[in-house]
């Protein structure tokens, strides 16, 4: 007689799921008890440690809200060009190293050209440069759903720009515009937590959304999805052209040039944020392209598309850790602290990743404190750019910041995937190597950098 061997597919239990949104909500929902503010019994309190007049706070909330549903859309569209990764890759017939050699097309595409976007916004305006990122996604939809064999050159070369613009547009338009308003600068940082809380969530509706579109009718396998996507990027242009207004730009190129190589080329500590950037950009990357292949290792089978909601719901968490350091006003303990403890977790714990074989659970649970440091790191950073950078150039310095993580990748790409001379754990002991040069930058920058909480609309 012979002896069937049943395997189990493995999924996170679902009082992970439990921990992580009950965490997330309950730091939220609890913070006004813990916190030291004085002025917390007043009738307008702001999480930074003052108040605001019912007419300021309202004015603030009706422009952050506004933004957040524009960012969580935008989200969204950024959720549902990528959720399916490889799947929709193999529905077109695309081989593996296909799959390698369209995503370095990608990636060559973000550092030519998607390096020079984030300049070219700061002179010709943001918004123009969020329409752009409609329009690249409204292509790309129509691209997939009345080609039968699209060209993956074509969509890698225009998500990569979409998700250069993305990176920076986005942030770089909201600071510019909380500024002309006439907004607390101590605001932002709770706008900045909020946009990594709302992008994971809307990262997980996107799957929701994409999931149920190829259920409804599987032949036509990314179709659906596809057109969602075309609808919902023109919905985000309608949205900008409509309820966004920007004020028209006075410096032209050569004022822009010298501005920028006198502040962002010529500061020691822009460059240290910057290389700070790049690190958790390059780690990041690196973990989404390695952490399904790493888990299904030795044939292993694990239900991914369960543990995916789990990964953004602990950045969820790690967001609002930064509430928390916000709470009480002016702190002893400096952003850059923060930063130095969240890049060595996030370092370790891709280096025992790297290093050493563990189980599915040990694994998971490695990748949730992961993307919490990220939680953390992503607002925190926001913060100190608004400290360092002007606003003017803010869009230049985040994607010039980035052309080093994306030629990072490139090579990976091309060693690791395509001609197969790095191993995986060499690929994430590399990512985690980055980060741990990132809490070196954060140690040197607080030990150059401006005093606690003083940034450039102060001088």
């Amino acid at each position: 007689m012979g002896i069937v061997i049943e395997n189990e597919i493995w999924e996170p239990k679902p009082s992970l799921y439990v921990f992580l949104f009950f965490s997330s909500f309950l730091s939220i929902f609890i913070l006004p008890y813990f916190s030291n503010n004085p002025n917390r019994s007043s009738p307008s309190p702001d999480l930074s440690g003052g108040t605001l007049s019912s007419l300021t706070k309202s004015s603030f909330l009706r422009f952050q809200r506004s933004f957040l549903l524009l960012y969580s859309l935008a989200s969204v569209i950024q959720g549902l060009q990528s959720v399916f990764g490889e799947f929709e890759y193999a529905y077109y017939g695309v081989s593996r190293d296909q799959m390698v050699v369209t995503l370095c097309v990608g990636s060559v595409a973000a550092i030519l050209i998607g390096t020079f976007l984030g300049m070219i916004s700061d002179i010709i305006g943001q918004k123009k440069v969020c329409v752009l990122f409609g329009m690249l996604h409204i292509f790309v939809g129509f691209w997939k759903k009345f080609t039968m064999h699209p060209s993956a050159w074509i969509v890698s070369i225009c998500t990569a720009l979409a998700s250069s613009v993305f990176s920076f547009s986005f942030e770089t338009w909201t600071v510019t515009e909380h500024d002309k308003l006439g907004h607390r600068q101590d605001l932002l940082s709770k706008t900045f937590w909020l946009m990594t809380f709302f992008e994971s969530v809307s990262l997980i509706g996107s799957q929701m959304i994409g999931n149920f579109l190829v259920g409804m009718n599987p032949k036509n396998g990314t179709g659906f999805p596809s057109a969602a996507i075309a609808f919902l990027a023109f919905v985000c242009i309608i949205y900008i052209a409509r309820e966004w207004k920007e004020s028209s730009r006075t410096a032209g190129y050569g004022d822009y040039k010298v501005a920028f190589s006198a502040v962002v080329l010529g500061d020691k500590r822009i460059w240290l944020l910057s290389c700070a950037q790049a690190c958790i950009h390059f780690s990041i990357a690196i973990f989404w392209i390695l952490w399904a292949p790493t888990i299904v290792a030795d044939g292993r089978e694990v239900n991914l598309g369960l543990i995916y909601p789990c990964l953004l719901g602990a950045r969820m968490l790690g967001s609002t850790a930064v509430l928390w350091f916000l709470s009480s006003g002016p702190s002893p303990v400096r952003t850059e602290d923060c930063l130095i403890a969240a890049f060595m977790i996030a370092g370790l714990t891709l280096s025992i990743v790297a290093f050493d074989y563990q189980e599915i659970g040990v694994l998971v649970t490695l990748f949730c404190l992961f993307h919490s440091c990220v939680g953390l790191i992503l607002p925190s950073l926001a913060r100190l750019r608004t400290t360092y950078v002007p606003n003017q150039l803010r869009g230049g310095m985040i994607s010039l910041s980035l052309a080093p993580a994306n030629a990072a990748v490139l090579f990976v790409l091309i060693q690791g995937g395509y001609s197969r001379n790095l191993e995986n754990s060499t690929i994430i002991a590399f990512a985690a190597f980055g980060l741990f040069i990132a809490a070196f930058c954060m140690h040197m920058l607080k030990r150059s950098g401006k005093q606690p909480y003083q940034n450039w609309h102060d001088l």
